[in-house]
Parts: C-alpha cells; sequence; structure tokens
C-alpha cells in the first residue's frame, strides 16, 4: 500500500471491529489496520458515524465510551458530509452497480472524497468500482 499519495476510506464495520472485543481476530486485525494508517489522508463520513454509533449502542456500549471512540475519529480523521449530490451519486451507484444503497452511499462520499480505496468487509475484496475506487477487506 503506498500510505504517500493514496487517499482511504474507511467503512462503518472496520471501526465496529476496533471498538469491540467480540471477535477477537478481526478486533486485532482492524487495530493493527488502523493504527498503520499515517497523515492525513484518511476518510469517513457522517453516515459512519452515525451506523458506528448505532452499533455500539446495540452492542451495549455506554454513552459516554461511545462519544469517546467518535472523538477519538473525528480528531484523527477526515469527516465527509452527506449531502443531496452524495444521495444523488448512490441512486446511480445502485442501479448501475446493483449494490444495496447504504453501500452505495458509502462509495459515493469515497468517490467525492477522491479516494482511492475503501477498506470494507461487506464488499467484494478487489473490485473495482469506476476505474477509480478498489475495494479492500483489511480483515481478511
Amino acid at each position: 500500500m503506498n500510505f504517500m499519495s493514496d487517499r482511504f476510506f474507511i467503512d462503518t464495520n472496520i471501526l465496529v471491529y476496533s471498538s469491540l472485543k467480540d471477535e477477537l481476530t478481526k478486533h486485532d486485525r482492524a487495530v493493527s489496520f488502523i493504527t498503520s494508517l499515517k497523515g492525513n489522508n484518511v476518510f469517513v463520513s457522517t453516515q459512519v458515524l452515525s451506523e458506528l454509533y448505532v452499533a455500539l449502542l446495540k452492542h451495549g456500549v455506554e454513552e459516554a465510551s461511545i462519544v469517546k471512540i467518535l472523538t477519538q475519529i473525528t480528531d484523527v480523521f477526515n469527516v465527509c458530509s452527506i449531502t443531496l449530490d452524495t444521495v444523488t451519486s448512490a441512486w446511480k451507484l445502485r442501479k448501475r452497480h446493483q449494490f444495496s444503497y447504504w453501500d452505495s452511499l458509502i462509495i459515493a462520499s469515497t468517490l467525492e472524497t477522491g479516494c482511492t480505496n475503501l477498506y470494507t468487509e461487506d464488499m467484494q475484496h478487489g473490485q473495482m468500482i469506476e476505474n477509480k475506487l478498489r475495494i479492500i477487506n483489511p480483515i481478511a
């Protein structure tokens, strides 16, 4: 991985694994991966933050701990907002690629930020989207 020039987008599931120890192997891999990322080239979206908040609540994590985790993320990573343009791009991506709407919204955000890699466990590892974006599963 060329961390100097690439821009990276991290999907919710990687952050969930890094925050919970339910699946220790996945937790360790997610933590190791996230700590390997350096610089100002890592992105998440407001959707990712919201999904992480809900996932941690469902796992019984206390509100104060969730806020601490989210604050650590927003202190370190770039956060992009979901806009109407993001939503309309997601509609087109969903229709073209047959992803779920929520995955399409993640992909739309990733493309908007100019990221070349989307780190997720939810999609096909190695898949190229729009000849610009590679799906990578750092947990595999």
